[in-house]
Parts: structure tokens; sequence; C-alpha cells
């Protein structure tokens, strides 16, 4: 820190746990009146994981100058020999997360309606903002490939599939098949998130509602940023009102706008149209369906990872009854 000229220098450093995984650790530092935060691998985690870290470093430092909300760049370190991983400095979001409060939005967005829905207009602008990033001039050329993207998604999850797959999945043949007939009416590169939900946001604290920090960017990449909307929005009620509609794995949406409104801000945001929105709901769910299933064949003793079975095979049915029934031609 003293080398790279930050603030605090002979100040002691202190130093806080956040939160962490098995592919990251996350520790607020304050050294003075200087705070930042370290985003850096466990010593357990594979080794190409410090590829990954520098990867979103370049992300977050290509946000800079744009208007996307986003954690500040500060600085970043290669040298495995410093810490024993490659890591990044970002700056400290003074603000809260939805995976703080799962068991109620914190105040005023427990009590007041129309507070609470601009958490979710909020959550659709985010990746609106995303979407309109000039991602050349950003200096993010080549982190992804966005030419041939949809031509690739169903090839390539299909191969990940097999070489995991230990059972059938109903539904997977039909969903699958669908895919393989259809395209999006546009397709736009851009850069997107690629793992945009509740979990992966902060806000700023009190309200109106406003978004601090797009974060965890481990699957960020220059591709079809209307994959994050379909992302975002394949367990999103069109029926707010039924029964049950409005409660989902770890928020609560009711009082929240229907996934119509939710596709009408995000197009007013990204100028982007969503006619086409049940191709990027199928290709969602079936596409975090197989995802997940990793993780479910490798459970073992792991109650978390043993949960995910029947979310799983309720996400590939959900992909295989909406290639169905929509009547999206494209």
């Amino acid at each position: 820190m003293d080398e790279r000229g930050l603030p605090g220098k002979g100040a002691p450093l202190e130093a806080t746990y956040l939160s962490g995984g098995t592919q990251n650790e996350i520790y607020k530092l304050v050294r003075d009146d200087f705070t930042s935060v370290i985003r850096i691998p466990p010593k357990a985690a594979p080794a190409d994981r410090d590829n990954g870290i520098m990867r979103e470093w370049r992300i977050i430092e290509g946000l800079d100058g744009t208007d996307v909300p986003h954690t500040a760049a500060i600085a970043a370190c290669e040298d495995t020999s410093v810490l024993g991983r490659a890591f990044y400095l970002m700056g400290f979001v003074d603000g809260w997360s939805p995976m703080d409060h799962r068991d109620g939005w914190p105040a005023p967005f427990d009590n007041d309606p129309e507070a609470r829905a601009g958490l979710a207009y909020q959550l659709a602008e985010g990746i609106g903002l995303l979407s309109k990033v000039d991602w050349k001039a950003q200096g993010l050329e080549g982190l992804g490939r966005p030419e041939g993207f949809h031509d690739r998604q169903v090839d390539r999850w299909t191969r990940f599939f097999e070489r995991i797959k230990a059972r059938e999945i109903e539904g997977m043949d039909i969903a699958t098949k669908w895919l393989q007939n259809h395209r999006p009416l546009d397709y736009i590169p851009g850069l997107m998130h690629g793992d945009y939900q509740f979990a992966n946001v902060m806000y700023q604290n009190g309200a109106p509602a406003k978004l601090a920090a797009l974060v965890d960017w481990e699957m960020g990449t220059v591709g079809d940023p209307k994959l994050d909307l379909g992302w975002m929005l394949m367990n999103w009620p069109e029926d707010m009102d039924a029964p049950g509609e409005s409660a989902v794995s770890y928020v609560d949406l009711s009082g929240m706008p229907n996934r119509s409104q939710m596709l009408a801000h995000y197009s007013e945001v990204s100028g982007r149209q969503v006619d086409d929105i049940d191709y990027y709901l199928v290709l969602a769910k079936w596409k975090l369906a197989i995802v997940l299933e990793q993780g479910f064949q490798r459970a073992g003793d792991d109650v978390k990872l043993q949960s995910y079975g029947p979310v799983i095979t309720n996400l590939m049915k959900s992909a295989a009854d909406l290639a169905e029934s929509t009547d999206y031609k494209g």
C-alpha cells in the first residue's frame, strides 16, 4: 500500500473479516482515515482463481468513469509473494446488502410499499446502465468472445452437463431443442454481470432506494447483457397477487413491480427491446439448472448442496414448460 502511495502511511492497519467462501475472502481494511476492501482467494482455492481475481479487477477498473454503480478500483497486485495469492483493493461501500436481511427488508422498506418498489426498479436500472457501457472505449476488449455468443451457449453447456451427468433431468431435452431452434430478435454485445440478482448488489442507506454498487464480478464478461435480464427475472412473477408468487428463496417481492413493469423499466434505461424476453428466460432457467447440477453431484454430506436437487428439477421443468407454451418465434 505504501509503494502504491495509498493514504495512511505509518498508521496501523486494521483488518475486519466481512465474508468469504471457497473462491473469495473479503476483508475491510482501515488505516488512519483511509478505508478499503481487499478481495483475495483463500489459500485452498484453485490456482486459476488468481487469474479470475485479476479479471474481476479489470472489470471494476473498466467501470471507472461510467454511471454504473460500482466499487472504486484502488489497486491490484498480481505478485503472489505478497500475500500468497493475487488480490485487489476496492472502495468500501457504506450501504447494505439484501443478503444481510433475509428475514425481511430493513426500514423503511419493510412497511413502505412505494419505497420497496424502488428496490426492484433500481435493481433493473443497474443492468440497464451496465448494458450501455462502451466496453471497447473502457478497455475491455478481449474480456469475452461476443462473436457467436448465442451459437455457443447450448453446445457449451450441453457438453458441460455431459461431463458431470449422473442422472436425467426432466424437461432438459425439450428446453435444449427449443434453444437450438431459436435466437433473440437482435443481439447487441455488451458488458454483462453473469449472476445478476439481489444477492449481488448493495444499496445506499435510507430511502428512496438507490443502488450503491454492483458487486461480485466472478462471472462478468462481454456477451449479451439481456441474459442478465433473463437471469434477474427468471423467478419474477407476472401476477404479484397470486398466492405464494411474491416469495422467492431469499427475498420477499410482495409490493414490488411485476415482471412486465420491470421489463419496461429496463427497456427505458437500456434502450433495448424486450419482446424476446421468453428466449432469455428459457436460456437462464436451463443454464442455471445445469450450473447448479454440478454442485448437487458433488454434495456428499453438504446439506446446502443437497438442497439444490429440487431447485434444479423445478428450474428445468419451468424452462421446458415455457418453451412449450410461449408464442415467441424468433
